[in-house]
């Protein structure tokens, strides 16, 4: 069942049968530099952080990263989701896509749908958004979706920016 759709994507919960694409996802070179490593490197390793970090966030708050796929053939692209961290007042978009589909629009297309479905069906107020510093491709696409800068924020042992989007 899909969470969102989009002309050309269709955002759906990630179940542990993703896993393989999951694994590949998370240990793409811009994953790596701009969101961390998250030792996930086998099948059993992809299936155990979905798990967790996924599947416990959709129980627990109705919301999470959702798998991005392209309509037409299914392919899966990305995530783009909603994840709601102890650091933060109000739930962060988030948004990665495999290299070879970065600069086709994908990324604008899904978070748009992501923020229908929040401020929609979610009724959520307040978005929130965290960058890394160096993430200019990400920071570029928080302005074209109306996100304005707040100043830097602690998450973790990083400091990142965040940017904030009120539901008109």
């Amino acid at each position: 069942m899909n969470v969102a759709e989009s002309p050309r994507l269709a955002l759906r919960r990630l179940t542990l049968d993703d896993a393989p694409f999951y694994r590949r996802l998370l240990n793409e070179p811009s994953w790596l530099a701009h969101i961390g490593d998250r030792q996930v490197r086998t099948l059993e390793d992809a299936q155990a952080h979905i798990a967790a970090n996924i599947l416990v966030p959709y129980a627990t708050h109705g919301f999470g990263m959702y798998l991005v796929q392209r309509r037409s053939d299914g392919a899966p692209l990305g995530l783009c989701g909603l994840v709601q961290r102890e650091a933060l007042p109000a739930p962060d978009i988030g948004f990665a896509l495999l290299q070879e589909h970065e600069g086709l629009g994908y990324a604008r297309e899904a978070a748009q749908a992501v923020l229908w479905h929040a401020f929609g069906e979610l009724q959520l107020a307040r978005l929130l958004a965290i960058t890394a510093p160096a993430n200019l491709r990400s920071t570029k696409l928080l302005g074209a979706l109306g996100f304005s800068f707040q100043g830097m924020v602690p998450v973790g042992d990083r400091s990142l920016r965040l940017y904030a989007l009120a539901k008109d």
